[in-house]
């Protein structure tokens, strides 16, 4: 098993349950019981527990279903998912029916406020219903409708209706954490599943997950600023942690945005959060330019699984 700083480890484990028990898991290898009995405490105190006594009691958060960003529903349940939540909870269950029943659309997809759906909604609505183990006849044809909507450069992008020819980055990172939600649910088509994800994520092998594949130039400066939680925006440490989740191939393509997330270790071997997303949050989980656990947590488990028997 591999060596953590004690320092740090101790001061992930001093942090909320929700980071506590990825701790236990992901960088200490500790035993199921062990983080499950860690885990069933998210609903229970601290953030997890703080978000579930917001619900209203229809069954939605922020007073809306998308907006208000990101106190609504749809980001709440995102928040939720992260936290790790476990998958029974009644709360997060009449949540995944209020936003299926109302958000799904008849091409397929999901979206809020349009009858047109919208990609990177119809992504983060899949993750987080499938994470949640939420059974609904809408699923299946929410999976064909993304695997249809799937661009020849192995990526998506939400405005391909408006003639976009080249994938998102933004979109792209939403699907694949849907699909793969859905992979792990046990859903039908598993191949289709991993053929979809293998061709998405070789899409942003292509671009070193934040180089223009012509020009090499950075696509955009934030892709490579760490941030959390990252709501419907990529970056490479979200990109990355997903590269993990998956246990894919440890491409060589990967090596520039690992040894970027690998020298932003700060000299006591934590991470700080280097991007927040305006909007807003009912409540600070971390402060702008200041160590973050999840940062901390997030990169260090990409940095085991890429460093693992080198």
């Amino acid at each position: 098993m591999q060596q953590f700083d004690t320092d740090v480890i101790r001061w992930l484990l001093a942090g909320d349950v929700a980071i506590r028990w990825q701790v236990l898991q992901d960088l200490l290898q500790r035993p199921t019981r062990e983080v499950q009995k860690t885990r069933q405490q998210v609903g229970l105190e601290g953030w997890g527990a703080r978000l579930l006594s917001l619900q209203a009691i229809d069954g939605t958060w922020g007073g809306g279903l998308y907006n208000p960003k990101w106190t609504s529903t749809t980001y709440t349940m995102l928040l939720l998912r992260d936290f790790g939540l476990l998958p029974k909870s009644r709360e997060a269950h009449k949540a995944c029916g209020i936003l299926l029943a109302q958000g799904f659309r008849s091409d397929g997809g999901v979206n809020f406020g349009s009858d047109r759906s919208e990609t990177c909604i119809t992504g983060m609505i899949l993750s987080i219903a499938a994470y949640f183990k939420h059974q609904d006849e809408h699923l299946d044809k929410i999976v064909n409708h993304l695997l249809g909507e799937q661009m020849s450069d192995g990526g998506w992008n939400c405005r391909r209706w408006r003639g976009a020819t080249h994938s998102s980055m933004h979109t792209t990172i939403s699907v694949l954490e849907g699909l793969r939600a859905y992979e792990l649910m046990g859903g039908a088509r598993a191949g289709k599943l991993r053929q979809a994800q293998a061709r998405a994520r070789e899409f942003l092998l292509r671009h070193r997950l934040f180089r223009s594949h012509r020009t090499g130039r950075v696509i955009r400066a934030e892709f490579g600023r760490m941030s959390f939680p990252p709501r419907w925006h990529y970056d490479i440490l979200r990109a990355l942690d997903y590269f993990h989740e998956v246990d894919a191939p440890r491409d060589p393509r990967l090596a520039e945005s690992v040894e970027m997330i690998r020298r932003k270790r700060r000299a006591d071997g934590r991470w700080v959060l280097e991007n927040a997303h305006k909007g807003r949050t009912f409540f600070e989980l971390e402060r702008l330019g200041k160590p973050s656990r999840w940062n901390t947590l997030r990169a260090l488990r990409v940095l085991r699984w890429w460093d693992a028997d080198r």
